[in-house]
């Protein structure tokens, strides 16, 4: 796609998404990143040489614009470039809570559309569902375009903040406890690359059991008669629900 690409803000989200575009051998010369902490876009350029670093007013004329703030600010900022904002140019809005009609009525701009990204994009295998405004233009290439970061789907919009809590933030609930595995592992006598290679292996399979062995959950959990940690399942499932739920309850519009 041979358009002019920015972002507006250059935190960890747009870091994945440029990282799953260099991997794809997508040339970023004609990106622009502006961010309010300038360290943190000038980090970003150390990363990523090719990017070009510049004020809101520029980022904000560009063809495709992601917004990649977090929801507090969404609003202000759009309001704050509306002047100035090309009505031809497509905004991707990275974040939860604030609504396709809510931005399209911050930049007077019927090109909006809704992405909740994914970390595993890192590696191009992210699961992004995506919403576009009813009378967006350009839809074919930019759903192209996102397709790069991995399973790219499109959705109804009430659905996006379900998906942030249920994928989008998914892989946060369990790395910590695959990392502390992999050093138990290794206290019990296992080297490194053997602990790793034991716990990504047997983490796939046991995926591929719970999904498609045609098995109900309580068949597959019925598979190994020990469970050291069963005594604490319960606990383990009302932490899950009150953060979970909690969490969803803020997030949704």
């Amino acid at each position: 796609m041979e358009k002019s690409i920015s972002f507006i803000g250059a935190g960890r989200i747009t870091n994945i998404i440029l990282q799953a575009f260099e991997n794809r051998n997508i040339s970023l010369s004609n990106l622009f990143v502006f961010d309010t902490n300038t360290s943190v876009s000038e980090k970003l350029k150390l990363k990523f040489p090719e990017i070009q670093v510049a004020d809101l007013k520029t980022v904000s004329e560009k063809e495709i614009v992601f917004v990649a703030l977090h929801p507090p600010v969404i609003l202000e900022t759009l309001s704050g470039i509306k002047d100035f904002a090309s009505p031809d140019s497509v905004f991707i809005s990275l974040a939860p809570k604030i609504t396709i009609e809510k931005i399209s009525l911050a930049l007077s701009n019927k090109n909006i559309v809704r992405l909740i990204p994914n970390a595993t994009s890192v590696v191009n295998e992210g699961y992004n569902p995506v919403c576009f405004a009813g009378e967006c233009k350009d839809k074919s290439d930019i759903f192209s375009l996102l397709s790069v970061l991995g399973t790219t789907f499109e959705t109804e919009e009430p659905k996006l903040e379900a998906y942030a809590v249920s994928s989008a933030m998914l892989s946060t609930y369990f790395w910590f406890q695959w990392f502390e595995l992999v050093e138990i592992a290794q206290q019990m006598g296992l080297t490194e690359t053997e602990s790793r290679d034991a716990i990504e292996q047997t983490l796939v399979a046991a995926i591929h059991t719970a999904f498609k062995s045609g098995m109900s959950p309580d068949e597959v959990t019925d598979l190994i008669p020990v469970k050291p940690i069963g005594e604490n399942e319960m606990q383990i499932k009302g932490i899950l629900q009150t953060k979970l739920m909690g969490l969803f309850d803020r997030i949704k519009p």
